[in-house]
């Protein structure tokens, strides 16, 4: 049995990892795609719940996973698209410039992740139905633990694919152990892949891009994801003095928020400033700035270089400034294939610009811009501005660009109107303006309080489209007759785990450090409760719902950003008992269940795909907000606690593995 453990943590690990492999890879090459937020996860679901539904059944699908992964990342690499989203109730920035059309490669990428992960998942399915269940699960979780620490340890280490690959295949050859041709000649493939993707001419890969570095004379440009980014320039006479031209005094200390390559930082400096704070989200694009910027502003002793996230920063710092710049903050992508959240979302919100008004020293200025394209976005953060400084700011349009939306448009406002030259206010001339994004609703890009129709009818092609396969592929839906419960609290625990990234990004940042943190946590708190259940034969699961319900209602009632008022420690306290009471409750819950289960692997593959309806739900924030999915959350348990109590423990007969699965080694 010791060997069975083993073999299935390391295909745990393995699942696990290649999901997060795929998030990344798809969208640096697939422009946009991470817009739709959770599409990746949830073909992740729904090929993993396939897999387990098939345990029973042949082929063995682990043995095509190599040719099956090998082709997903050759196709992405070879045929990158850039995704058409313009215009609408949703900002898009950039246009399609090449590569298949939407209609072909958004099913292509949804498909080909639901197979790659049917195929691994079959292999865990394997090896999950012949330990008891709750020692399957365990050896799962850590599985899956160790995979989320490797690759945070690999993004930490600034590693590209290429060494992505190298995990993947190493842990194939552990499993299939005598690999065939085909399955060798595959991780091959996939190797060469990767290595072209890593060692490109100019190519960078970040914790959140893969970067492409171009010089051109003095200038340094610098594309994320296929989309041009920055590019670092002589500052002198360049639209970045701007704002300098209507300060009517030096600025003494500078904060940048989005300081990238470090332009506003050389600006910041020519116009007298005593001291720049420089923060700046990705590590990478900043060492390129020390590295190239022709006027190394970054290696000036005025200079305190800082990677953080720019709210977390704004929320810790006791410093005042007197000129704070929200420099192009526009990050172009997600925070992970979960939530739609942006890395810059809380950086838009009414209470982020309070935060920059409170770090303002007497006197002292902010100023946001960008190029906005939509007159509605532009007004809407025109509108923010105004709320927080009670007066509407100035506007400049910056020197022959005609005052067209689209171009470069700055706002500037002070606590001191006499601290600004200012020649136009903006004026929204009866136009209406759409009311500021929250915290709570951290979406400033999205027009309306609605889910776009492109989401709606995405969201209902991709159900469709799992009904036919998981019937298709799982047998009928009688196998999980039984579970319909666990269905339940897989679709509660997504949004639950979904709420605890956002609230986490709002408090500690949106950087892939605090949500490698967030998923490892719900990781561990699974395997805790799994270890008290494994101790334990006492049924309380009345009890266990009831202490859920209360660590919901306290998470609903204690605001997020209460919190922000708390010193860190205190804060990651108190944000740690809000998120996780209640996960760990659930967890409890689940575990408590699911080891009374006759089929522990359709059991399983209930609560996976539970889990990728739950990611459809997660759409109902757009309209509600992230607060009131604990509402949601709330419902889906009871309606998990009314299945159990009317009979969803399974009558399922367990039936035995085909010996040719059970007891053959797996190729």
């Amino acid at each position: 049995m010791g060997r069975d453990r083993t073999e299935l943590f390391l295909a745990s690990f393995l699942m696990l990892f290649v999901e997060l492999v795929l998030i990344r890879w798809a969208g640096a090459y697939v422009i946009y795609l991470s817009y739709f937020a959770n599409f990746i996860l949830l073909g992740s679901f729904l090929g993993i719940g396939v897999g387990f539904l098939r345990a029973r059944r042949e082929p063995d699908l682990f043995r095509f996973a190599p040719a099956l992964l090998a082709l997903f990342v050759g196709v992405v690499l070879v045929l990158p698209v850039t995704i058409d989203r313009t215009g609408g109730d949703l900002v898009y920035f950039g246009v399609q410039t090449h590569g298949l059309p939407t209609w072909v490669m958004l099913p292509f990428i949804f498909l080909a992740t639901a197979a790659v992960m049917a195929a691994i998942a079959h292999g865990v399915a394997l090896r999950f139905s012949r330990l008891p269940a709750l020692d399957a699960y365990r050896a799962d979780i850590i599985g899956s633990v160790c995979g989320i620490a490797v690759f945070s340890v690999l993004a930490l280490l600034g590693t590209g694919p290429i060494a992505w690959g190298l995990v993947v295949a190493v842990l194939f050859v552990l499993l299939l152990r005598r690999p065939s041709l085909v399955q060798a000649l595959a991780l091959g493939a996939m190797l060469v892949v990767f290595a072209a993707g890593t060692f490109s001419t100019g190519t960078v890969w970040s914790p959140y891009y893969r970067l492409q570095v171009s010089h051109q004379g003095d200038e340094t440009a610098i594309d994320a994801n296929g989309i041009p980014h920055q590019t670092a320039i002589v500052t002198t006479g360049s639209d970045y003095e701007d704002i300098y031209a209507r300060l009517t005094r030096p600025p003494g200390r500078v904060l940048v928020v989005g300081a990238g390559n470090g332009n506003d930082v050389a600006v910041a400096l020519e116009h007298g400033a005593q001291h720049v704070d420089a923060v700046e989200i990705d590590p990478e694009i900043q060492k390129i700035g020390v590295e190239f910027h022709p006027q190394h502003p970054y290696q000036d002793p005025r200079v305190t270089r800082i990677i953080a996230d720019g709210r977390a920063y704004l929320e810790r710092t006791h410093q005042t400034y007197d000129l704070i710049i929200f420099a192009l903050p526009d990050s172009l992508t997600l925070v992970a294939g979960q939530s739609a959240i942006r890395l810059e979302s809380f950086l838009f919100t009414l209470q982020a610009f309070q935060a920059a008004h409170d770090r303002l020293a007497p006197g002292g200025v902010f100023a946001i811009y960008n190029f906005y394209r939509e007159q509605w976005l532009a007004d809407r953060l025109a509108g923010t501005m105004a709320d927080v400084f009670g007066q509407r700011p100035c506007l400049d349009l910056g020197e022959d660009h005609g005052g067209s939306v689209g171009q470069l448009s700055i706002f500037i406002d002070s606590t001191d109107p006499s601290a600004l030259d200012c020649a136009t206010r903006w004026d929204p001339a009866g136009r209406q303006v759409i009311a500021p994004a929250v915290d709570d609703r951290p979406f400033p890009y999205l027009k309306g309080r609605t889910i776009p129709s492109r989401y709606l009818l995405t969201v209902a092609l991709i159900l469709l489209a799992s009904a036919i396969v998981v019937r298709a592929a799982g047998g009928r839906y009688r196998s999980m007759r039984g579970y319909l419960d666990l269905f339940f609290m897989g679709a509660a625990f997504l949004l639950l785990e979904t709420k605890s990234v956002v609230q986490f990004a709002l408090l500690f940042g949106t950087t892939w450090f605090v949500n490698a943190l967030v998923f490892g946590g719900v990781l561990l708190s699974v395997l805790i409760a799994i270890e008290i259940e494994r101790r334990s034969t006492v049924d309380r699961r009345r009890l266990l719902f009831g202490l859920l319900a209360v660590g919901l209602l306290v998470a609903y009632l204690v605001p997020t950003a209460s919190l922000l008022a708390l010193a860190p420690v205190p804060r990651f306290v108190a944000a740690t008992a809000l998120a996780f009471f209640p996960i760990f409750a659930a967890n409890l819950i689940f575990a408590s269940r699911f080891r009374d289960t006759a089929d522990p692997t359709a059991a399983f593959g209930a609560n996976l795909l539970g889990a990728m309806f739950g990611g459809t739900l997660e759409y109902l924030s757009l309209i509600t907000g992230y607060r009131a999915l604990l509402i949601v959350v709330a419902v889906l348990y009871g309606l998990a606690y009314v299945t159990f109590r009317s009979g969803g423990v399974s009558t399922v007969r367990e039936e035995p593995v085909p010996a040719t699965l059970e007891h053959g080694s797996v190729r």
